[in-house]
């Protein structure tokens, strides 16, 4: 049965009953005891399935048994189009408890599953943890990596100290497993001193080069060590002789600013290996990113990408759809990731240029949302593997399994058989004519920039600028996207078209904690083909008081609709843009309905505490603003928000008593008004405790600007 949107299929507790009760005796004895067998009998490939669809099952449902938890899953399809999915079976809720790993089988393309069944199993309370799926499709044998997880007794945490690799595999189709391979020793030659190797978990890549590789994250013991002395990292293995030994790759150079941990991989149309990972310290932020031009042997230094915007730091998932080195289809690359600061909203994007912004998104579910991964069958159909639902923030009450059409992830605006008619022109401002002004230039080396190279401005003073000279190649009507490079000393900036030919952008380049790449939507124009320039000026300080101003692209766009982004600005109350102007404000996250991670609290006083947020608005209009906070009846009924904006200064009172409008992202919303604002820095607004009750702080956002 097609369907238009998520549907939600729950397995009824007979039918998972009768699941577990079909588990082979052989299965369930683990992968010691299991031989291997001949290849799977080759079946033709299924052909290409056109229209919009979109199913959805469970696959492990804790609520129904028969285990407490599965959290942490691998997904693959294999070259006869059978989709493995394993998870981990937990006794406990806790990342080092006794667990299982299960895989679950379907040889229909998902339209049915065999029972679930044990591969490696805790006999004796073994934390066996972090499944990933490597598919070598020149031989047809697949591998299973997992990490057995161990504590030190003084360790009262839930998360193990150390762990080690292990590795099965099968050579048809997941039916039998080989023996178990213990892959200890492999990272003794790094010099962190590192105890935990964690396999992806998800799944790994062949190479063109017919390479097998896959990501693996490391850190030192917990006891002992603060989180930026854990020294997170990843160092990936690799095979080239079809899996029969096993090496470590270089790791992405470690540095305590990039805390990266579980991670993706993709190899883009020009043969580099991109990683893409979560910053292991918890909380919203964006992915940090590392590439390779050598197979995975060496990585570049890395840093934060905004191209799939900011969120929790989970696992997510990463996928080459089509396209690739040597292909001439068209290149797209799938994300999924819960699009929220908290585990809500499961969205799969897409991108048509390897991953530096993606384009198009559809909401999978917008309840409780966990780690995910990616696949797709020889129809075209992706397949998303997921945790979700419950009542626990930490961990899913089941995992279900989609299958839908690129038409229905588009919502029509690209399919396999009419293509996504999206045509992008990069100009590399590197290597584009400029004449600069009140300053001077640098060109960087850089592997993460669009084509190798970025632009570095170094103002006199405020003023300097670049105005760069480029060619449009053909009459048309085209998104402009500028790729810009932050930095703790960013500049504020404002890009301008021809003149005066789309409204003044403005960015605050700094750096929310360390130097990485974001993107500016411009705008959109009718341009005439021939000669045009964009002016990038330094107009003022940033919010970290620097004026330095990175850029690396700008992407002219011609595509169908416009792309799935939101028009807000967001500050929340521990990132950039918010300050303490006066008296202490604490952290607090006892109420539900706050953004992100917490809020602030003050008593109520005479406005002796004051905090301050400060958002980079993007160009002048009209926009409305709106207050998050945590709701209670001890709060304030006339919490005092003074908005400083283009036509003067109002204070809006607010019953903090009552909960504003929530949304599956998170928040409890209420209007402060709509205002007249001007791009920059120049929009504020202050929240001070001069009220009847105790006053939260938690986020603003700008919507808009409004037409």
């Amino acid at each position: 049965m097609s369907e238009t949107g998520p549907k939600r299929t729950d397995m009824n507790r007979r039918s998972f009953a009768l699941g577990v009760a079909g588990v082979s005796a052989t299965a369930a004895l683990g992968p010691g005891v299991l031989g291997s067998a001949a290849h799977a009998a080759d079946r033709r490939p299924t052909p290409v399935r056109h229209g919009t669809f979109f199913h959805e099952q469970t696959l492990w449902d804790s609520v129904e048994g028969p285990l407490v938890n599965y959290h942490v899953h691998a997904l693959a399809v294999l070259p006869d189009d059978t989709i493995l999915a394993v998870t981990e079976g937990r006794h406990q809720v806790c990342d080092a408890g006794p667990r299982d790993l299960l895989l679950r089988r379907s040889t229909d393309g998902g339209e049915t599953w065999e029972a679930s069944r044990p591969l490696v199993t805790s006999a004796g309370g073994e934390s066996w943890g972090n499944p990933a799926l490597v598919v070598d499709r020149r031989t047809r044998e697949v591998f299973l990596f997992y990490m057995l997880s161990l504590r030190l007794p003084q360790n009262t945490s839930c998360s193990g100290d150390s762990g080690d690799l292990y590795v099965i595999s099968s050579r048809d189709s997941g039916r039998t497993w080989g023996n178990v391979r213990n892959l200890a020793g492999l990272f003794d030659g790094f010099p962190y001193n590192w105890a935990l190797h964690g396999p992806g978990p998800g799944h790994g890549l062949q190479l063109k080069s017919g390479r097998l590789l896959l990501n693996c994250s490391h850190r030192r013991v917990i006891v002992g060590n603060t989180v930026p002395e854990r020294y997170y990292g990843v160092a990936p293995i690799y095979s080239d002789d079809h899996g029969a030994t096993w090496k470590a790759t270089g790791e992405v150079p470690v540095q305590v600013a990039y805390p990266m941990n579980e991670a993706r991989m993709v190899q883009r149309s020009d043969g580099t290996v991109l990683v893409n990972g979560r910053a292991a310290a918890g909380g919203e932020g964006q992915r940090i990113v590392s590439v390779s031009a050598d197979d995975g042997l060496t990585w570049s230094q890395p840093a934060f990408d905004g191209g799939t915007g900011s969120f929790n730091a989970v696992d997510a998932g990463l996928l080459r759809y089509t396209g690739g080195p040597g292909s001439r289809d068209t290149d797209r690359v799938l994300f999924s990731r819960p699009d929220s600061p908290v585990r809500y909203n499961m969205t799969v994007s897409v991108s048509y240029d390897e991953g530096a912004s993606y384009r198009y998104q559809r909401v999978i579910n917008e309840r409780r949302s966990f780690y995910s991964d990616l696949a797709r069958l020889s129809d075209g159909t992706i397949v998303l593997l997921y945790g979700c639902d419950g009542d626990l923030a930490s961990a899913p009450r089941r995992v279900n399994v989609c299958r839908f059409s690129l038409d229905w992830l588009t919502r029509g605006r690209d399919s396999l058989r009419h293509g996504p008619r999206h045509r992008e022109t990069v100009i590399a401002l590197a290597d584009t004519d400029r004449e600069v002004t009140g300053g001077a230039v640098d060109t960087v080396t850089d592997p993460l920039a669009r084509r190798g190279e970025r632009l570095v401005l170094t103002p006199e003073q405020v003023g300097g600028a670049a105005e760069f000279t480029f060619r449009v190649p053909r009459t048309g009507d085209y998104e402009l996207l500028l790729r810009y490079h932050r930095t703790t000393d960013g500049a504020l900036a404002t890009v301008t078209m021809n003149g005066s030919r789309l409204p003044a952008f403005t960015i605050d380049t700094t750096a929310q904690s360390a130097d990485g790449y974001d993107l500016a939507r411009i705008g959109a124009t009718r341009l005439r083909a021939g000669r045009h320039t964009v002016r990038c000026e330094v107009a003022g300080t940033g919010r970290g008081g620097g004026t330095r101003l990175g850029l690396d692209s700008l992407s002219l766009i011609e595509a169908p609709g416009s792309a799935d982004v939101r028009a807000e600005v967001v500050v929340d109350n521990d990132r950039l843009g918010f300050s303490l102007v006066s008296g202490s404000w604490p952290t607090a996250t006892a109420d539900p309905g706050y953004w992100a991670g917490n809020y602030r609290t003050a008593p109520a006083g005479s406005g002796e505490r004051t905090v301050r947020w400060r958002p980079a608005v993007p160009r002048d209009g009209l926009y409305e603003i709106q207050a998050s906070y945590a709701p209670g009846a001890n709060r304030a009924s006339d919490a005092p928000y003074t908005v400083v904006h283009a036509g003067g200064i109002d204070t809006v009172r607010i019953d903090q008593r009552v909960a504003g409008a929530t949304e599956p992202r998170g928040g409890s919303w209420l209007s402060l008004g709509t205002y007249r604002l001007s791009g920059g820095l120049a929009t504020s607004v202050e929240l001070s405790n001069d009220a009847d009750g105790t006053v939260v702080a938690d986020a603003i956002r700008l919507l808009g600007p409004q037409e």
